[in-house]
């Protein structure tokens, strides 16, 4: 059953998914991301809302915006849209949310059931990662997984749903040495460390799967991690 279906099916027995995005100043790569999410949750069916915060909000302010959704009975799911100001610590906001209504899969409890292979709500760009993946056809069960980047958004759960799907994985960051080596190995290769054109033809396996995470603005352009034009001749 597709995801609208399953929407309608919930909406029919009266249960409407709620999702709240919670957008704290004026980002512009934040406000494209919150306007695309709106629109395509609004697409589903979802009874989607977005709280557009001023940048002035302290973290005692937002801290209390995410309580009352916790409490909302109508909200299942509350996405707060990263990055936040300085002042505003992001950790102690993703603890905040109630776990069991954190689409990011950013908590805590959530990444530690991640981590323990156990069932649970896994960061969103990793899963579309995944999806992208099988979509191949391409089994990953042995293969070497090299993943680029370390982030608690992208790099490890993406290196631990790899290894939920039994491929042999590497994380590689900022302080490996000799980086081609280890993405010469991989049989998947996935880069997310907002590093433009980081990865060359020459740092990559014949034949090998390259997802490009990465979203770097140079100038007026947005471009990669992977040298796109070079790299889709080897990959």
């Amino acid at each position: 059953m597709g995801l609208r279906s399953r929407v309608e099916t919930l909406s029919g027995r009266g249960m409407v998914p709620g999702l709240t995005v919670v957008f704290v100043g004026d980002d512009p790569a934040s406000e494209i991301y919150v306007r695309n999410k709106e629109k395509d949750a609004r697409g589903l069916g979802f009874d989607s809302r977005t709280l557009r915060l001023p940048s002035e909000t302290t973290q005692e302010e937002l801290l209390r915006v995410v309580e009352g959704l916790n409490r909302d009975e109508r909200v299942h799911g509350i996405l707060v849209q990263s990055p936040l100001p300085r002042h505003i610590d992001f950790e102690k906001i993703v603890e905040a949310i109630d776990p069991n209504k954190d689409v990011d899969g950013f908590h805590p409890l959530n990444m530690g059931r991640l981590a323990r292979g156990r069932k649970t709500m896994a960061a969103c760009t990793p899963r579309g990662v995944m999806e992208m993946i099988r979509s191949t056809g391409v089994d990953v069960r042995g293969l070497h997984a090299v993943v680029v980047g370390r982030s608690t958004i992208v790099g490890r759960p993406m290196s631990l749903l790899l290894l939920a799907a039994d491929a042999t994985v590497t994380v590689c960051h900022r302080w490996t040495d000799d980086l081609a080596r280890f993405t010469r190995q991989a049989d998947i290769l996935v880069a997310a460390v907002g590093q433009p054109g980081l990865i060359t033809a020459d740092m990559v396996k014949q034949g090998a799967i390259v997802i490009d995470v990465g979203i770097n603005r140079v100038g007026e352009r947005v471009v990669g991690d992977v040298e796109f034009e070079q790299v889709r001749g080897v990959a």
